[in-house]
């Protein structure tokens, strides 16, 4: 191979590795977009999720504990993000005393701003169905 063809094929491959690494990089910033992406309230709950808030509400109303759960729930509200991560950091402590699956859609529930409120609400309405105040 002489060297005017050594050169052509040099810049053949820079051109075609340039343009694969550009490729590249506008896939990765176009999926760092959303990297850190939140779930908004807008997007509706699972039929899991539903059934786990359910779950927790009738546990705390049947244990006649709504007004100490809602001011926990209410003044601990704006960390649940903060709890969300620690659960998923304790899963596999947590996971021999509880089942994994409802650890983990906890902990996804607890990333939405949204499932605290909610939580709050059904409690409140399960509690005044019985008929005791959560307030």
């Amino acid at each position: 191979m002489t060297a005017s063809e050594r050169s052509v094929t040099i810049r053949r491959v820079r051109r075609d590795g340039s343009i694969a690494l550009s490729r590249h990089l506008q896939q990765l910033k176009a999926s760092l977009k959303t990297a850190f992406a939140i779930r908004t309230s807008a997007d509706p709950l699972t039929a899991e999720e539903v059934a786990l808030l359910d779950k927790v509400a009738s546990a705390v109303v049947a244990r006649r504990m709504s007004a100490p759960a809602v001011l926990f729930l209410e003044s601990a509200g704006p960390m649940n993000f903060l709890g969300s991560q620690a659960l998923h950091f304790l899963t596999p402590i947590l996971s021999l005393a509880c089942d994994t699956r409802e650890i983990e859609l906890a902990a996804q529930l607890l990333e939405r701003r949204d499932a605290i409120p909610r939580l709050v609400a059904l409690i409140e309405a399960q509690s005044a169905a019985q008929g005791s105040s959560a307030r």
